[in-house]
């Protein structure tokens, strides 16, 4: 092969890695958000996201390499509603990054396209982790996805005119897959409905109100605050009057609490996955919510 071969495969190759590479870096506060991204984004977006499955949202760090990542992002992809109030303005602050700031294209909340649940009526920061845009935890009703889908794969084109095209054909897609999952996991969890549920922390009302799951307690005695041993007593006794079927907490969530009540109660202890990613079937939006109507299925039996 002579030199000038060489040099016109090596410049085609050159070429097709250039368009190949990724045109919107996404930073995902949380991993349903960065799953959703690459659901509508494909190849054409590379995604970072900020936490896993088995942290808290509410507290992590903004520590030096997520900073970079926010420093280099084109769209920020995050819940909103002072979830991540904790820690997302010191890493847009210290990102330097004027494109993905409050108001900017480049920054999205989630939350800002659904209709939130839990709008307190006072605010008063005694009341524990209390979210003054009502509860922070949409993800947990996969029908607000649509309207999040939606306004998501406007803002990728938005970012990326050349692909707009391609954004609105994966979400095109993505809709119609996910509309035929919803009837599929409304159907299963049928039996679920007016069942009475404990829950840990309360992360499950888009839950609740999606299957009519119906929430008798709730073991933190405020939101984010660990119950005592006084308090957890005064649920088991709640439950003698009010019975429940189980109780529900999110991967993340330190177990003891839930352990205990299920053991005293003699009721059935759910781990939900609450996210993409906290186990090995919970590997995609679909199969979230695969094994979260299977999971609160499996203890009716």
């Amino acid at each position: 092969m002579n030199i000038l071969m060489k040099v016109l495969i090596a410049l085609m190759l050159f070429g097709a890695a250039l368009s190949a590479r990724a045109s919107v870096n996404v930073l995902a506060c949380e991993p349903e958000w960065g799953a959703l991204a690459q659901e509508l984004g494909g190849e054409k977006v590379s995604i970072y996201t900020a936490t896993t499955a088995l942290q808290d949202p509410h507290r992590i760090q903004a520590r030096p390499s997520l900073i970079a990542r926010a420093r280099a992002a084109d769209l920020l992809v995050c819940t909103g509603s002072e979830l991540e109030v904790g820690w997302l303005p010191i890493l847009l602050r210290q990102s330097s990054n004027a494109n993905i700031q409050p108001g900017k294209p480049g920054y999205f909340e989630a939350a800002n396209y659904v209709r939130k649940l839990e709008i307190p009526t006072r605010l008063d920061r005694s009341e524990g982790d209390v979210h003054p845009g009502g509860n922070p935890h949409i993800q947990t009703d996969p029908r607000n996805f649509l309207p999040v889908a939606d306004a998501l794969a406007q803002r990728l084109a938005q970012l990326d005119a050349p692909n707009a095209a391609f954004y609105a054909a994966r979400h095109q897609a993505f809709v119609a897959r996910w509309k035929a999952a919803l009837q599929r996991w409304e159907a299963q969890a049928a039996p679920l409905k007016g069942v009475s549920i404990v829950v840990q922390h309360k992360g499950f009302p888009y839950l609740e109100n999606w299957l009519g799951l119906r929430e008798v307690a709730t073991l933190e005695p405020k939101p984010g605050v660990e119950p005592n041993s006084g308090y957890l007593a005064e649920v088991l006794a709640q439950l003698q009057r009010q019975p429940a079927k189980m109780v529900i907490r999110a991967a993340y969530n330190d177990g003891r609490a839930s352990e205990w009540l299920a053991e005293h109660a003699k009721i059935a202890i759910v781990v939900l996955p609450f996210t993409v990613g906290a186990d090995a079937q919970s590997k995609d939006l679909f199969s979230l919510f695969d094994a979260t109507v299977q999971r609160l299925l499996g203890a009716l039996k």
